[in-house]
């Protein structure tokens, strides 16, 4: 780990001892399985639940009622994970995204025993809200809810939900009727694999291993207990898991682009061009310099907004957007920047920048669009 966590100010001595006990665990756990992602992406990631739970690291994730998230931690933790290895990456955010509405509202004894089996890695969490035709636009879910005596009837489709297949567990967002106003009423509900009516309807190929696909309800009877909060708490319950967790994207993007980097100075000190180092040549240190400076900028919008958060800043909203727009943008070109360095090398199946190109692409899109970050930021400007 370079010395960023050590000389900022925005962390404390738990979080720099929290730094070198994951770096060290991504060594010894983590770098030498990430090269195999790619032959079988569900039982990896099933493999990094596992280690992540026996290390206990999942407690970052799931968060514990009544105690406030620490989100610099998880971002720290998804920083370096990230710089080895997406698919474990995701086997840890997935265990926060999919629980955190039912640490907020669930019935207590119904919180008590998901949270524990996600925080224990005895089950695997996901967060059902995309649908085919509602992405960005929440209000338009179609996927329906019907109450019926002690149940409710869910029928629709999701798509592009992740661990589809793989997890135990979704939190699934469905229009339990309509508001005053002419809006959908979005309700959410814990609902188990194992549960009739329910299907894994399609799994989908993605550019990066990532277990991924579409979800189908057929008349999925859930028990009313399993509704998270009341009916029509999902919208609210839905943005404040974004709210929380979207700055966390952007550390993701941070330990993609730092190990782009790294892999760049690396492969710059021992290339030989026109008889002399690759890094002896000035538009080889332009490339560099840029790449470098906008690490350093991401990396402090990204923990300048996990700190307002962690205080409790009402600012963070358009922090958090800041942030996730500016690193998932910035490393993208980190990253093509390393594949142009390493030039024909860097186009070749499984090398570490040819991985990387392919996996950073989904962070511009997921957990809003860039587009949507700037519309958010924009409206968050406008309240202020």
């Amino acid at each position: 780990m370079d010395d960023f966590i050590a000389t900022t100010p925005f962390f404390t001595s738990q979080h720099r001892a929290l730094t070198q006990r994951v770096t060290e665990f991504v060594q010894t756990e983590i770098e030498r399985r990430a090269g195999e992602d790619e032959r079988n992406a569900d039982e990896a990631l099933r493999s990094y639940v596992r280690v992540l739970a026996a290390h206990d690291l999942l407690r970052y994730a799931v968060a514990t009622p009544g105690e406030r998230f620490d989100l610099r931690a998880f971002c720290i933790i998804r920083e370096i994970l990230s710089y080895s290895s997406a698919l474990a990456d995701l086997a840890f955010v997935m265990q926060g995204l999919g629980t955190y509405a039912i640490s907020l509202a669930a019935t207590e004894h119904v919180r008590d025993f998901w949270l524990e089996r996600a925080r224990s890695g005895q089950a695997i969490a996901a967060f059902a809200l995309t649908e085919p035709e509602a992405g960005s636009d929440i209000a338009a879910l179609t996927t329906n809810a019907r109450r019926e005596d002690d149940t409710y009837v869910i029928n629709g489709r999701k798509r592009f939900i992740s661990n589809a297949g793989v997890a135990d567990f979704y939190t699934v967002f469905a229009r339990t009727g309509t508001r005053n106003d002419g809006r959908a009423e979005i309700s959410p509900f814990i609902v188990s694999a194992r549960m009739q009516g329910f299907s894994v309807a399609e799994r989908t190929e993605m550019i990066a291993p990532h277990p991924i696909g579409e979800l189908e309800f057929k008349e999925c009877r859930v028990p009313a207990e399993d509704m998270i909060g009341e009916q029509g708490d999902g919208l609210p319950l839905a943005l404040q898991t974004l709210d929380v967790f979207r700055a966390s994207v952007g550390a993701a993007a941070c330990g993609m682009a730092r190990r782009a980097l790294d892999e760049s100075v690396s492969y710059a000190k021992s290339r030989a061009q026109f008889g002399k180092k690759l890094a002896e040549h000035q538009l080889i240190q332009e490339k560099l310099a840029d790449m470098a400076t906008e690490l350093d900028a991401a990396r402090l919008l990204v923990y300048r907004a996990a700190y307002l958060k962690d205080a409790g800043d009402e600012r963070s909203t358009r922090q958090a957007s800041e942030a996730k727009l500016f690193a998932t943008e910035a490393a993208f070109r980190i990253i093509d920047q390393a594949v142009q360095i390493h030039g024909g090398s860097g186009l070749i199946r499984g090398e570490v920048v040819e991985r990387l190109y392919r996996d950073v692409r989904a962070l511009r899109i997921y957990e809003g669009t860039s587009e949507i970050q700037k519309l958010i930021i924009a409206n968050q400007l406008m309240k202020e």
